[in-house]
């Protein structure tokens, strides 16, 4: 079986909304606009893309990402090698700069889950990542917390009457810039 993993930057509050610019959110781009870069941070999202071997997203990140992701030859050969996989009821044709399988419900990822390969990262995706989570779906949480309250946005985590989830912290680190590396395993 393979393994699932949620990758998130995340505000102190559970906000993952726009973190790099997205148009719409009045906080756009707080990752970069409200905390000081430090390099040493981002270890993890090359990681990510090295151990890796899909890519999950939702619609609208795909979307966003299709036009954008090929032409970053190097920031993201992984991701751009990798089969990708876009979980959605209305997506009607792939974006042919970066195809990928079009998954029609969390039944197909679960699905997918049980065929051979390595782990299988879901970016960027808060919708998806919810509805993961609240399946039952999600193995790890790879998460970049930032030291901020954003206050409203599309959260990681739903506020649905779900069961208890338990997760045990397997890797940390705190960085000069307040950024916060934290990776959970779902404890099952």
């Amino acid at each position: 079986m393979r393994t699932l993993i949620v990758t998130a930057f995340t505000s102190l509050d559970g906000v993952m909304e726009a973190p790099g610019g997205e148009p719409g959110y009045r906080n756009t781009g707080w990752t970069f606009k409200a905390v000081e870069f430090d390099e040493a941070a981002y270890e993890i999202k090359g990681r990510e893309q090295a151990e890796a071997d899909a890519l999950l997203l939702g619609r609208l990140s795909y979307e966003a990402f299709a036009p954008v992701w090929p032409t970053m030859t190097e920031e993201f050969a992984g991701y751009n090698a990798m089969p990708r996989y876009v979980v959605s009821t209305t997506l009607t044709e792939q974006d042919e700069r970066w195809p990928a399988t079009i998954l029609r419900s969390l039944d197909d990822v679960a699905a997918l889950k049980e065929t051979e390969g390595g782990p299988i990262i879901v970016n960027g995706s808060s919708t998806l990542a919810r509805g993961l989570a609240d399946a039952n779906l999600v193995d790890r949480y790879h998460l970049l917390v930032f030291p901020l309250l954003l206050g409203a946005g599309k959260r990681l985590f739903s506020d649905t009457d779900k069961d208890l989830t338990k997760l045990e912290l397997v890797e940390h680190e705190a960085y000069s810039n307040g950024v916060q590396k934290q990776v959970f395993d779902v404890v099952r």
